[in-house]
């Protein structure tokens, strides 16, 4: 029987090994650190993928897909990447290097590395569900904790974004809302309760995060959104926008202040069964005025309270909404930028329908005619 280090040389013949000059002129490499997690922990490459050694073969195919793409894989010392290289080879995989000398080597040559923010044992445990996702991991629940979205409205749509952006550890959740409990909302509102029948929306939702997770900041504005409070809101740092709200003035102004300040708006409509999801994302598509130019009139689109709503409608929205949040605050992939998903619960279709940024919009375009607020009501109501 050979043993390991004469194991350890024939894999070493078998695989192909690069210094750090080397590997790292690999245009399009992915680099991927196969070592425990504790070692990550003390330090890593810039730009690396923690992929420890033991689930490496099954969590591959989601880290890098195309077989075609090089990859450099690194341990302490170039052995336990040797057997990965081996391994990714006899997977299929085309371009897969060592990198000779390791971590160890690396970081004796006076190389950057970076020496990451990591998740208590606790927060580890609550999102480890997370953590075993390649697309998010702890980098990206570290970005979710530091993260900052507004909630406009805690009704229908704001209640499930309200709770599952909570659960996923949203590290400052803003709501905006002015109205109270009240029992016709208990149908949809999921946030709500008969405990808290009476009380301010904002209160009775800070009550239900704070009992789902003590990491959540809940910062409320029992008021509502307006031209005048709009800035001083959105002063408060404030990194993305979901908009929970159900009327046209409230959805022009937040789309104008979110135009002017560079930040991402996450769109959701409901009536009876049809929903809507889109993000608007300024500079790198449309906005609320190119898909909606003038507000439809008001016998076309009446209000829940007037026209209905099914009572789930509202959690598939806000919850897509919510999905497309997370998405944008932990920087992994294809928001809905310049797409409208269309959801028809009735028939249990999903459709999708591509919009374009218009270049004549008067707040978004390559000239725009509006650059201040103006009277939405009058606006919506003409």
């Amino acid at each position: 029987m050979p043993t390991y280090r004469e194991l350890l040389r024939e894999v070493k013949a078998r695989i192909r090994e690069a210094d750090a000059r080397e590997a790292q002129a690999m245009d399009g490499a992915v680099w991927i650190d196969v070592r425990r997690q504790e070692e990550w922990e003390q330090g890593h490459l810039p730009g690396a993928i923690h992929v420890p050694r033991g689930s490496l073969e099954s969590r591959i195919e989601g880290v890098v897909p195309d077989r075609s793409t090089p990859v450099v894989l690194y341990c302490a010392s170039a052995e336990r990447s040797a057997f990965a290289a081996k391994s990714l080879g006899e997977l299929g995989y085309e371009n897969v290097v060592s990198l000779a000398g390791g971590f160890t080597d690396w970081k004796r040559n006076g190389y950057d590395i970076v020496l990451p923010t990591t998740l208590s044992p606790e927060r580890r445990t609550r999102y480890s569900r997370h953590l075993l996702i390649p697309e998010i991991g702890e980098a990206g629940q570290l970005k979710l904790l530091e993260s900052k979205i507004l909630l406009i409205g805690a009704g229908g749509l704001g209640s499930p974004a309200a709770l599952y952006l909570a659960a996923a550890g949203i590290g400052k959740l803003g709501i905006v809302d002015a109205d109270i409990v009240d029992e016709t909302n208990l149908q949809r509102q999921v946030a709500h309760s008969l405990n808290t029948l009476g009380t301010p929306k904002v209160d009775s939702a800070k009550a239900r995060i704070e009992g789902l997770n003590p990491d959540v900041e809940v910062v409320t504005y029992r008021e509502r959104l307006s031209s005048e409070n709009i800035d001083r809101i959105l002063d408060d740092g404030w990194e993305i926008v979901v908009d929970g709200t159900d009327n046209f003035p409230t959805r022009y102004l937040l789309n104008d202040a979110c135009v002017w300040r560079d930040i991402p708006l996450v769109y959701g409509s409901i009536y009876r069964f049809e929903g809507q999801v889109t993000v608007f994302k300024p500079h790198d598509g449309p906005c609320y005025r190119c898909l909606f130019p003038e507000p439809p009139p008001a016998e076309l689109a009446p209000s829940c309270s007037e026209g209905g709503v099914l009572g789930v409608l509202p959690g598939i929205v806000g919850t897509l909404q919510t999905n497309e949040a997370l998405k944008l605050a932990a920087g992994c992939g294809d928001p809905l930028v310049g797409r409208l998903l269309l959801v028809d619960a009735l028939s249990g279709e999903f459709d999708e329908m591509h919009i374009k940024r218009n270049p004549n919009c008067p707040v978004c375009g390559d000239e725009p005619s509006i650059t201040e607020y103006i009277d939405y009501v009058e606006f919506c109501s003409r």
